[in-house]
């Protein structure tokens, strides 16, 4: 997989511009008939949701008080990351996406929410809300795609680097919403400008103090007041609300990885992007740039209903428990045009995001090149690519490539 517009067999190339554009106007279409029909039963839904997950928090912290004996610790451990994950996907992602403002309720607004996470809901709305999702997937222009620390296309350039991102995506797999917090303040990008002698600006000074205080408070929270309020249980309580953290890091992390990251899932070149795409090009690229999860409804409640991927970067304002109705007509679309309707169960995508984070990781073309018989020889390529000029990494590259057309 490459950037769409490099592709020998460009997966939109059958479409006029006729084509998009009336494929824009029937996905407005069911977009507005959603609008028209929400109501009472979907703010049932989400009050029901929040109301849930309270409970489910309180009770099973009152439960942790009690962590010192073991069963008390896996049932307040396993309520906890439940509602940690419920908090932070169902509710918290989608509140701060403005799906319920409509419900002109002051207590479950994207202007008020603030969600059990490290970053600030105010630096997430802006890197999710306004970046990602009107770049998704361009190269240069969404830093989503790898959270800005690796390697997930052909088109991004090979450094002996990439051969550690597995690793680095496993340890942001763990720490995830501190992997969010430094990726919503651009930490890496201002961290090269400072190299080249560009002065942090006083706007992320201020995000920096904010995020920190935000920090601070979860960190009290969960490592501090909780564990002192267990008395005897303190340190199983610490333990448990350290675990939980994890589990939800966990579970968040491969969803959000489901979304963008699988095999066959396009990415997009900054320069063909037209700076007047219109709304029917635009939607085309969401399409494509996304991936569903496919299973039962409990999975797309606790994927905070991200398991419609696709639905959700065509109409990110939509209540969420309405994708599951929209999903099939947006399905018959894809059918209808001609266009692949990327979907599997999370094992399954899981595998192939992971899958692709592994073979980024190597030189193109050298994991479809390398065989048990040549490997030793596939071992030296690699080392002198590693330890080579760019001039040589570019001649072996040119090999690899070579060596990969015979093969096909």
């Amino acid at each position: 997989m490459t950037v769409i517009t490099k592709k020998p067999d460009s997966a939109i190339a059958h479409l006029t511009p006729e084509d998009i554009e009336e494929l824009g106007r029937e996905l407005d279409a069911i977009r507005q008939s959603v609008i028209d029909s929400r109501g009472e039963s979907d703010a049932r839904y989400i009050r029901r949701v929040i109301k849930t997950q309270r409970y489910l928090e309180l009770g099973s912290r009152a439960v942790l008080l009690a962590s010192i004996f073991p069963p008390a610790w896996i049932v307040g451990t396993a309520g906890l990351s439940v509602a940690k994950i419920l908090d932070n996907m169902e509710i918290g992602h989608n509140i701060l996406h403005g799906q319920w403002d409509w419900m002109r309720d002051p207590k479950i607004h994207s202007t008020v929410w603030e969600w059990d996470s490290a970053s600030t809901a105010e630096s997430w709305k802006h890197s999710h809300n306004e970046l990602h999702h009107t770049y998704t997937n361009i190269i240069g222009k969404d830093n989503d795609l790898g959270y800005g620390i690796m390697r997930v296309d052909e088109d991004q350039r090979w450094t002996p680097a990439s051969l550690l991102q597995p690793v680095y995506n496993f340890v942001n797999m763990l720490v995830f919403e501190y992997g969010i917090a430094a990726y919503d303040l651009e930490l890496g990008a201002t961290i090269r400008k400072k190299k080249r002698g560009i002065e942090p600006s006083a706007e992320f000074k201020e995000n920096v103090r904010k995020t920190l205080r935000k920090i601070r408070k979860q960190a009290t929270k969960d490592y501090v007041v909780h564990p002192l309020l267990s008395g005897p249980s303190f340190l199983t309580t610490l333990a448990a609300n350290v675990t939980a953290n994890v589990v939800r890091n966990v579970w968040s992390h491969s969803v959000i990885m489901c979304g963008h990251f699988p095999e066959g899932v396009e990415t997009y070149e900054k320069a063909a992007i037209d700076p007047d795409e219109t709304r029917g090009e635009w939607y085309l690229r969401q399409m494509l740039g996304s991936a569903n999860i496919s299973g039962s409804k409990a999975m797309h409640i606790m994927s905070g209903n991200l398991s419609h991927q696709i639905e959700h970067h065509l109409w990110p304002d939509l209540p969420s428990n309405r994708y599951a109705e929209v999903a099939p007509k947006v399905q018959a679309l894809f059918e209808k045009y001609g266009l692949h309707y990327h979907a599997a169960p999370l094992p399954q995508q899981v595998y192939s995001a992971w899958h692709k984070v592994v073979r980024l990781s190597f030189p193109n073309n050298w994991l479809a090149t390398t065989r048990p018989s040549n490997l030793p020889s596939q071992v030296k390529v690699l080392w002198k690519m590693a330890r080579g000029s760019r001039a040589e990494r570019r001649r072996l590259q040119e090999r690899l490539d070579l060596e990969a057309a015979y093969l096909a």
